[in-house]
């Protein structure tokens, strides 16, 4: 029977520094689920659903800069993706392409950690900052969206999210100020302007980084301010965990949990 393997895969650009890969397939080995996943590199997001189908996956995870894209394409959007307009997993039912975005409780999921979070500034306006924000905004949470240009902040107007530009910004006290920006991935930048991120630095207890795997320039600076720090593994972990359920529809219990917990740290 091994001839039925099922297939899954990451689309990104770039993808080769996932760790999706290790974090899945310890997933599937644990549960002796027949299947395999694997990274894709995808140039154009306009051909996500098209590639999906002809390389017959059976599920996959979508990230930067498709998630958009893949929302775009898919034949069923479900749950709260529907109003993230971005999607980070996609599953092959019956050739019909449904897709899901397990990147909001994920998130959710990942700050549990923290003590009680009532208000929260989010740095920047991609896909996945649209995710964290319709997340908190669901638990009631305040949530404040600041992103270096205007344009990209209409999206959060629309949702009734209060957004600024870095030039109109009239800061507060956050509980937790969070950066789903790509700086400090590939290079030692600051989301924002240090003038404008330290004094609230200052004042936050929780700052949390998307990025995973390192202490970004973001999460140094507040710890120097006396921040509670978390990178984005727990995020990973358990928006891959979600996914992974959809993949395989079982509920993973905390062996499996920790099993991909680890396939994620390379152990």
């Amino acid at each position: 029977m091994s001839d039925n393997k099922k297939t899954f895969a990451i689309f990104g650009n770039p993808v080769e520094h996932s760790k999706s890969p290790q974090m899945q397939n310890a997933g599937l080995k644990k549960l002796n689920y027949n299947g395999i996943y694997k990274k894709h590199h995808l140039e154009d997001g306009n051909n996500i659903k098209q590639v999906f189908l002809d390389e017959n996956y059976q599920g996959a995870n979508i990230t930067v800069p498709h998630k958009e894209f893949a929302f775009k394409n898919a034949d069923e959007v479900r749950g709260i993706a529907k109003k993230i307009h971005a999607v980070n997993t996609y599953i092959n039912e019956n050739g019909k392409v449904i897709a899901y975005n397990t990147d909001a409780p994920g998130f959710l999921k990942a700050i549990e950690s923290f003590g009680e979070v009532k208000n929260v500034l989010l740095l920047g306006a991609g896909g996945t900052a649209k995710a964290i924000a319709l997340a908190l905004q669901e638990k009631d949470i305040e949530v404040t969206v600041l992103n270096r240009s205007e344009e990209k902040l209409k999206f959060f107007k629309n949702e009734n999210i209060t957004s600024y530009s870095w030039k109109n910004f009239k800061p507060k006290k956050y509980d937790l100020v969070v950066n789903s920006t790509s700086a400090g991935l590939k290079d030692e930048y600051l989301p924002c302007d240090k003038e404008i991120l330290e004094p609230i630095l200052k004042e936050a207890l929780y700052a949390f980084d998307c990025v995973y795997g390192k202490i970004t320039p973001f999460l140094a600076l507040a710890r120097e301010n006396n921040c509670e720090i978390k990178d984005g593994e727990d995020m990973l972990l358990y928006q891959g965990v979600l996914a992974f359920e959809y993949f395989t529809n079982t509920k993973a219990d905390e062996k499996i949990i920790e099993t991909m917990r680890k396939g994620l740290k390379g152990q």
